[in-house]
């Protein structure tokens, strides 16, 4: 396959804003900026232990680690002493009230993190944790636990005992990527991968309040990939994330990852191509291109595939370590934006080391849809200097924020169509290891940016983990 040449950056158009009336002025909406308003300590002694080259309370694409509901804001961590612990606080509280539910974690993996979800229709709080192509644990709160955050206290009652089934419903025994989604009626959806890295499938499960029902499978790991040096019959979609938009689509980028190293110019590199996209407009049954095709079924015999056309959105060979499950989000117009990040050509067309070469020349892109429909992509002129992953969020004027590595944040304005990415926070004073968390619903509730983030250490030296508050424009 070869490589596209990189979209070119939008050009900055000015547009006189009309009058709204007789003599007066449209006000320009602000452009992207962070300020800092304070941190506040989760647990000072938080388990550390380096695997995959990340942290297991710190995995960015952990939906969600943090996630704020009705005024109060919640966490997930794993002690030092491996236990599961979910805190809580109310919105400009400095402390947090912590909970442990009952389990502690397996192995030294930082695949096998929490997830949590709130079911709306019965307000109960969801948590799945600790798995990795293995089994799982479930734990549930009692119902209206987040609709009265005030008027039920915080404690281990409130919670039920950890299970290794979603209240009977098995799924899978090889069990990944938890991701809770709340759709538009209050129902609460997971996405998960089934089997293993390089030949999983993804899946949707569904809780209406009472029952969770498997809906099936949607992506296929079959079919023949073939880049020029060679051939993988297996692979699996790695998801950049789930979301429903305000009007009620649900979005999903995505890239693949190939089982067969024959695909790479370097087996030290790392098999994952391209950038897909497909949404769903009926909850997750049915999957189209960007272009509207039909092109999978969940639960059904058509699954997406890597040799359906229209998928890719942006076309990338192995040889420039891609990194899977990066970031996306919607804007208020409903169009997606996610952020993807590789070794650019101009460094070379062969990485042989995808984390030395990626932490020395990978580079993080804003790729998104535009109104007239069509996907521009824009370089994000910072070095990663780590082999990690970027999260992305968008305020309430639709500016666009990078949160990379060590907690740095970068931001480009809508007026300038997304062209003018600039450094807001450099990350100082945080010492922060690598991936971030971030609550992508606090946002919407108080125009505040919240990360949290553990320090760094070394070995199986325990550290503190924190969330730092950052304010939006208002």
């Amino acid at each position: 396959m070869k490589r596209r040449a990189l979209l070119t950056t939008a050009l900055l158009t000015s547009v006189a804003g009309s009058g709204l009336g007789a003599g007066v002025a449209r006000a320009a909406a602000p452009g992207p900026s962070v300020t800092r308003t304070g941190t506040t300590t989760l647990d000072t002694q938080a388990i550390f232990f380096v695997s995959y080259d990340g942290l297991v309370n710190n995995n960015s694409f952990q939906k969600n680690g943090l996630l704020t509901y009705k005024g109060h804001q919640y966490a997930v961590w794993y002690t030092a002493d491996r236990n599961a612990v979910v805190g809580r606080r109310a919105l400009g509280a400095t402390t947090w009230s912590t909970v442990r539910v009952g389990h502690t974690l397996r192995y030294n993996d930082s695949h096998n993190v929490i997830s949590m979800g709130v079911s709306k229709v019965d307000g109960r709080l969801h948590l799945h944790m600790d798995s990795h192509s293995d089994g799982f644990t479930y734990v549930k709160s009692v119902a209206g636990l987040m609709d009265n955050p005030a008027g039920l206290s915080w404690t281990a009652s409130r919670f039920g005992a950890p299970r290794s089934t979603l209240d009977g419903l098995a799924l899978t025994s090889q069990f990944t990527y938890p991701q809770f989604i709340s759709t538009p009626e209050g129902k609460l959806q997971l996405s998960y991968r089934v089997a293993v890295s390089g030949n999983g499938r993804n899946a949707l499960a569904e809780y209406d309040g009472s029952t969770w029902t498997a809906l099936g499978e949607w992506s296929s790991s079959t079919g023949t990939y073939t880049s020029e040096h060679g051939s993988s019959t297996a692979r699996n979609m790695y998801l950049h994330g789930i979301d429903y938009d305000s009007n009620g689509r649900l979005h999903s980028f995505f890239t693949w990852r190939e089982q067969n190293a024959a695909v790479m110019c370097s087996s030290g590199g790392i098999t994952n191509h391209d950038t897909g996209y497909v949404y769903s407009d009926d909850r997750g049954r049915t999957w189209r291109t960007n272009a509207g095709t039909v092109v999978g079924t969940t639960g059904g015999s058509d699954k997406v595939a890597v040799t359906d056309s229209g998928l890719v959105v942006d076309a990338l060979n192995p040889d420039h370590s891609l990194m899977n499950q990066e970031s996306q989000f919607t804007d208020s117009a409903g169009l997606p934006h996610a952020i993807i990040s590789y070794v650019p050509g101009r460094f070379g067309q062969c990485t042989t080391n995808y984390v030395s070469n990626r932490t020395t020349n990978g580079r993080a892109f804003h790729l998104r849809k535009n109104s007239s429909g069509t996907w521009q992509k824009t370089e994000i002129p910072l070095a990663l200097n780590s082999s990690q992953r970027t999260r992305l969020v968008l305020d309430k004027y639709d500016n666009a924020y990078a949160v990379l590595p060590f907690g740095r944040i970068a931001g480009a304005s809508k007026a300038s169509g997304y062209a003018d990415w600039t450094l807001l926070f450099d990350g100082s004073g945080l010492n922060a290891f690598g991936e971030v968390v971030i609550d992508e619903m606090r946002i919407a509730q108080d125009n505040v940016l919240s990360v949290m983030y553990q320090e760094k250490s070394s070995g199986t030296t325990p550290s503190a983990l924190r969330v730092a508050d950052f304010r939006l424009p208002t």
